[in-house]
């Protein structure tokens, strides 16, 4: 069954999360995060929520945008998605004691060489009102056609050239065999792939995976650390391709450089493939 060009449109939401200093703190500790920004919540000004955390936060709108009515496509071909691109902006740092909600829209549908494109805008706020955050999160559904013609109402806004100012740094970051365990309950993200064996054999892939959004927050970890001096609140936005999968308990490499306002970074898998290309990330003053 295809999907619905004429699904464009649809919304889902809004999800209501709380943001606690336990959920912050696990979700720092399931990556490796011990920075006193994250981490040390007795500080006098106390602690931020890596950025990376808006992930958890989108994610119920992101995985329930397809399940609508509107979407088409069967069960079993819904479960061919695969994350392609993330593309974030963060208009405030998320902070413990925040009360979130998230809404999600679908806003494009295309044709692509492997089968069907989607983008889903995810509008992250304060119950206040404040924005904290605006992604736009690509999936592709493999071997899956559209019913009717490519219907695009949004895409990402175009980023700004970065040049790099200077060498490449690579970081080597060993991956535990039981992170995606961890990560799985720390983010409260979870598909059997990256955490059942049996289940990914059967899905074809040759063990479980790494999440990418895990793979991006550890790439992402270096940028903060390197560049910004461990100040995640000069992150702005940060944007990549998932194009390589990570097998737990190998390394993998991060490349990062500096640019004029901003990095450019990638992470390398144990087989020397790109598991993330064109990351960039855009800094701010404060």
């Amino acid at each position: 069954m295809p999907i619905h060009a004429t699904a464009v449109g649809s919304e889902i939401g809004p999800y209501e999360k709380d943001v606690t200093v336990r959920s912050s703190l696990a979700y720092a500790a399931g990556l490796g995060e011990t920075a006193d920004v994250y981490f040390d919540d007795a500080r006098p000004e106390g602690v931020y929520a890596p950025p990376m955390m808006v992930i958890p936060l989108e994610w119920p709108a992101s995985r329930d945008i397809r399940e609508t009515p509107e979407f088409g496509a069967t069960d079993e071909e819904r479960r061919r998605v695969v994350h392609a691109a993330q593309d974030t902006q963060i208009h405030e740092p998320i902070r413990p004691g925040m009360k979130t909600r998230c809404l999600g829209r679908l806003v494009a549908v295309k044709r692509i060489k492997p089968g069907t494109m989607t983008i889903t805008r995810l509008m992250l706020e304060a119950d206040d009102g404040t924005q904290l955050a605006t992604s736009y999160s690509s999936a592709i559904y493999r071997g899956i056609d559209i019913e009717g013609e490519d219907n695009i109402e949004d895409e990402p806004p175009a980023w700004p050239k970065l040049i790099p100012a200077g060498d490449w740094t690579e970081t080597t970051v060993p991956i535990a065999r039981e992170m995606p365990h961890i990560y799985t309950e720390c983010a409260d993200i979870w598909s059997a792939i990256h955490t059942e064996r049996a289940v990914a054999l059967a899905a074809g892939l040759p063990d479980i995976i790494l999440h990418g959004t895990a793979t991006l927050a550890l790439g992402i970890k270096e940028i903060v650390a390197h560049h910004l001096h461990d100040q995640p609140v000069r992150l702005k936005r940060f944007s990549c391709r998932f194009t390589g999968m990570v097998i737990p308990g190998t390394d993998i490499q991060v490349r990062h450089a500096g640019a004029q306002n901003g990095a450019l970074f990638e992470v390398i898998n144990t087989d020397g493939a790109k598991a993330i290309s064109q990351g960039l990330a855009l800094f701010g003053d404060s």
